[in-house]
């Protein structure tokens, strides 16, 4: 029975090998885990098919494979249909098999370890099992420095190992030129890479800026967290986005140019881009249209954290219609031209807000919070003065937050 690379999530192409948790001549069990594996999404595992005994293993870790190559090769077991008699004899073997069971000559299951590849690589290179090492990094993630003070005991200091760790890195750097350095190219970096480069080349690019006055909608938000209910601004963005694209439904649709037609989606299911230690990964908030600003703030910051300690599934990061990257809190970045997660056709990025003396209605100078916001869009699919009614339409919310609640009444 061969065990391949399958589609673990939307449109990938190709995974990196991580981690194998069994080797040739493990007894595994039906979807036991067999091997790890990294996306530009997420990190996932591959179970087995069936019970049975593991052959031989054809790809090795580290390495990058495309969707359908054969990763190991196993043997399922024989299923007997003959019930054994209840003797004595019968009855010792199962309490023998039973206690073998508990012993650690077979195989348990694994605990579900959180260490980058090259971390890996270090842990296999000194010898040291990594399951066995605690995890000081975010959500318990294995660094370099762990395998390295695990390396040299308890008697081995942070600093002590932080020396090691950076020889080892010197060791493994590959020869390259003076005054130049290299870090790999490979697993989630390679894959958002690679996404970026197809959309680019597939989509006619256009980005559209524009500032929106955000003051009301932190007195809004003021209000609400006085009366104990928190809802963070991304919620309301989200929301009024959902209000805005059932006007403009163009932005959220699909464009087949194969068979010459562009597809609606009534569903809205926003992506939200989160920055993590691996990488760029958008967890998806399914059918915003139809939820609430507190479900829809809550569902965001539980779907924000999964992503941060990698423990998204395939479902949280796929199906999206539609994507938003807030760069705000960061404290920087004025505009940006962001690339739109293909095969949709938008993206707004909302960037730092600023008090700034602004001109009133009544010619008054006064201070208000301006939040600068770029919108990226498929040309094919629509022209910049349809993404200025549809950024107007977004402003018009967001600066009246009152309009906004009686469109969810």
């Amino acid at each position: 029975m061969e065990v391949k690379l399958h589609d673990i999530g939307e449109g990938m192409t190709e995974a990196h090998v991580s981690h194998f948790f069994v080797k040739a001549g493990d007894s595994v069990k039906a979807d036991q885990p067999l091997v790890e594996v990294q996306t530009d999404k997420m990190t996932a595992e591959i179970p087995s098919p069936a019970a049975g005994t593991i052959k031989e293993i054809l790809v090795s870790e580290g390495t990058t494979i495309e969707v359908g190559t054969v990763v190991l090769v196993m043997e399922a077991a024989q299923i007997t249909k003959q019930r054994p008699e209840k003797t004595q004899e019968n009855k010792e073997a199962r309490e023998t098999v039973a206690a073998a069971a508990s012993s650690s000559n077979l195989p348990r299951s694994r605990k579900r370890i959180l260490a980058a590849p090259y971390t890996r690589k270090i842990a296999r290179e000194q010898g040291v099992d990594i399951t066995k090492i605690e995890g000081t990094g975010a959500a318990g993630r294995i660094t370099d420095e762990d395998v390295m003070r695990f390396v040299e005991g308890d008697g081995g200091s942070p600093s002590d190992s932080k020396e090691v760790t950076e020889t080892v890195l010197a060791e493994n750097k590959p020869a390259v030129s003076m005054n130049s350095e290299s870090i790999p190219f490979r697993g989630r970096r390679k894959q958002i890479g690679m996404k970026m480069k197809s959309s680019l080349m597939t989509i006619p690019h256009c980005t559209h800026f524009e500032e929106i006055d955000v003051t009301n909608m932190m007195l809004l938000r003021n209000q609400l967290k006085q009366a104990d209910t928190n809802i963070s601004a991304s919620a309301f963005f989200v929301k009024a986005l959902s209000i805005a694209l059932k006007e403009f439904p163009i932005f959220n649709a699909r464009v087949d140019e194969e068979k010459e037609q562009i597809t609606f989606i009534k569903d809205h299911n926003i992506g939200v881009a989160t920055d993590t230690e691996d990488g760029l990964i958008v967890p998806v908030v399914k059918n915003v249209e139809s939820k609430s600003l507190k479900t829809i703030h809550s569902e965001m910051k539980a779907s924000t954290l999964k992503a941060r300690e990698n423990k998204l599934v395939s479902r949280e990061v796929t199906g999206g219609t539609f994507t938003i990257s807030n760069v705000g809190p960061m404290g920087g970045s004025i505009g940006a031209t962001p690339i739109i997660n293909h095969p949709e056709v938008a993206l707004v990025s909302f960037h730092k807000t600023k008090k700034r003396p602004m001109v009133n209605e009544k010619d008054k100078i006064v201070i208000r919070s301006m939040m600068n916001i770029s919108m990226s869009f498929d040309h094919r699919a629509a022209d910049g003065a349809t993404a200025v009614a549809f950024t107007n339409r977004f402003a018009e919310l967001i600066e009246n937050p009152n309009l906004m609640i009686v469109e969810l009444m």
